[in-house]
């Protein structure tokens, strides 16, 4: 059985990385979404509320599991044995850092072999870091991230945003006594 690694930060997971998983989970007989515990991002949530977020979101299929990892990808696909990596594609500037990506890895580990899978149309201008903004600023998560995600990142911002609309209500209100 050909065991697929879906590496990534899932910070969070959205509905486009649940499409590539989707899609994934049909190709090959296991799929082990892998999400990475340190990486240099700017992260909201900690690799166990993330490593949560991702098995709620991938429960109801079968051949998924996740789990976090450490260190280099091609270290722990070759650790759990398994042979592919899977990566999602959305745009240009996606490929040229995935080519990158994958060159390294495969000087590292040519016996894993690399799958990229376009993303759907309708998740192409999805991504963790925009999801993130609009939760940040109250923007409406309707069918880009999971339910329990956009709860998840509601309550992780709802201190940050209720601070924002007191001090623009201050501001407003300071502003409408002098009217």
């Amino acid at each position: 059985m050909t065991i697929a690694v879906y590496p990534g930060s899932f910070d969070p997971i959205t509905n486009g990385h649940m499409d590539i998983a989707e899609r994934t989970a049909a190709l090959f007989g296991s799929v082990v979404v892998a999400v990475y515990d340190r990486p240099e991002k700017n992260l909201l949530f900690s690799v166990e509320e993330r490593v949560s977020l991702a098995k709620t979101a991938v429960k109801a299929m079968p051949n998924v599991s996740v789990m976090a990892f450490s260190g280099l990808v091609v270290d722990f696909i070759h650790r759990i044995k398994a042979d592919v990596m899977i990566r999602g594609l959305r745009a240009n500037s996606d490929f040229e850092r995935e080519f990158e990506m994958a060159l390294m890895n495969h000087k590292l580990a040519p016996d894993i072999e690399l799958v990229c899978l376009m993303t759907s149309a309708k998740y192409q201008f999805i991504s963790s870091s925009v999801i993130k903004e609009v939760a940040r600023n109250s923007g409406c998560l309707e069918g880009m991230v999971p339910d329990h995600v956009a709860a998840a990142l509601i309550t992780k911002y709802g201190d940050y945003i209720r601070e924002v609309e007191k001090r623009a209500g201050r501001q407003y209100n300071s502003l409408t006594k002098g009217a």
